[in-house]
């Protein structure tokens, strides 16, 4: 069992219970959630001077906005954080899958509205996707060759999930599909170009660390020495992007919570703006209370999902369907639009870009 998820005493009861708890009642559900109910599979790390953005100063520019009733907006709603690992011919570990099975999520997730942010989009809410359309966030993790490799012409090989996902992407109409990749020391087969070539394609590369290490293993300076390296594989490819967000590897979080967002090893220093989990269910939108940007949820993709709980084939269906509120944008990314009646639901310290209808 990884950290950051339990096993619910019930799978169906359980993730019922967790769906109204965040997200707002499922379909033909009456009880009415709070917006600061707790919940088993979200747990909360409070990190001093670390919160969820605010201010002005993390606004996004502003585009004109379509009319928030006719597309039903509502930027309160759940936000599915995908997590993916190898993309296999024959599949063996939980978290694998084939290339065809990972095309086939894509494209029931865009046939249904959904479009592609990175994680530091979500965490910074910067939550750009048309009128009428749903964020998702695509993670990687260990930086695999099934993710990102390229042929002698150094295009991305036909089976690997960033030319999939551009394939999918192209066909309804997102020219630019982005998504997050966590790597680790020698990533993509030790082939630290390419890192330039995947943030060339606007793709985000977040820190796993050096050696995938489990950090609840270490003291403390030797998480602060495994989250340093692994933000220099980035930095020693791209000078000056900030790395902003980072993966749990196996979800463990360290004794001491601070360090997994702020530390400092060698006098290189790390200040991550997003944390993500293993397992779980959606997230929250980052402007609903109770969102946490250092210790997001991700759903698991993977062979064996099953009815399993925390995972991709339980959750997308609820999203897909509307039984699990889903966030809808208005189309312009500085203000967040909802019915009137989830106003509770908001976080405050964004009522001034609220436009409830």
């Amino acid at each position: 069992m990884q950290a950051g998820w339990r096993q619910p005493r019930s799978r169906v009861g359980a993730m019922a219970l967790f769906a109204m708890t965040i997200f707002g009642p499922l379909a033909g559900c009456s009880s009415s959630p709070t917006a600061s109910s707790p919940t088993a599979s979200s747990p909360t790390i409070s990190v001093p001077g670390v919160t969820a953005p605010t201010t002005a100063s993390s606004t996004p520019s502003s585009s004109p906005a379509a009319d928030p009733a006719a597309v039903k907006a509502d930027e309160l709603g759940a936000i599915p954080v995908l997590m993916y690992h190898q993309l296999l011919a024959h599949p063996t570990g939980a978290y694998d899958q084939t290339p065809g099975q990972f095309r086939a999520e894509l494209e029931s997730l865009y046939r249904s509205g959904f479009r592609t942010i990175t994680a530091a989009d979500l965490v910074a809410g910067r939550i750009a996707v048309p009128a009428g359309k749903s964020p998702m966030v695509l993670t990687f993790d260990d930086a695999t060759t099934s993710q990102y490799a390229e042929g002698p012409d150094g295009a991305p090989l036909p089976d690997t999930a960033v030319a999939i996902l551009q394939s999918v992407a192209k066909q309804y109409g997102e020219q630019r599909p982005v998504a997050t990749f966590y790597v680790n020391a020698r990533p993509f087969g030790n082939h630290p170009a390419y890192l330039t070539h995947l943030h060339a394609l606007g793709m985000e590369i977040g820190d796993h660390t050096a050696t995938h290490a489990n950090l609840r293993q270490l003291d403390d300076a030797g998480v602060q020495s495994e989250l340093v390296a692994g933000q220099g594989v980035i930095t020693a490819v791209l000078p000056g992007v900030a790395v902003t967000t980072m993966a749990l590897p196996f979800g463990v979080l360290p004794h001491n919570r601070a360090l997994d967002a702020n530390g400092s090893a060698g006098g290189t220093s790390y200040a991550f703006q997003g944390v993500f989990l293993v397992g779980s269910g959606p997230s929250r939108s980052p402007f609903a209370a109770g969102f946490d940007p250092l210790g997001v949820q991700r759903i698991r993709s993977g062979l064996r999902t099953g009815d399993q709980a925390f995972t991709a084939t339980y959750w997308l269906p609820l999203l897909i369907s509307g039984k699990i509120t889903r966030f809808v944008s208005d189309g312009d990314p500085a203000t967040i639009a909802f019915p009137k009646a989830e106003m509770a639901r908001l976080n405050p310290g964004f009522a001034s870009r609220a436009r409830p209808y």
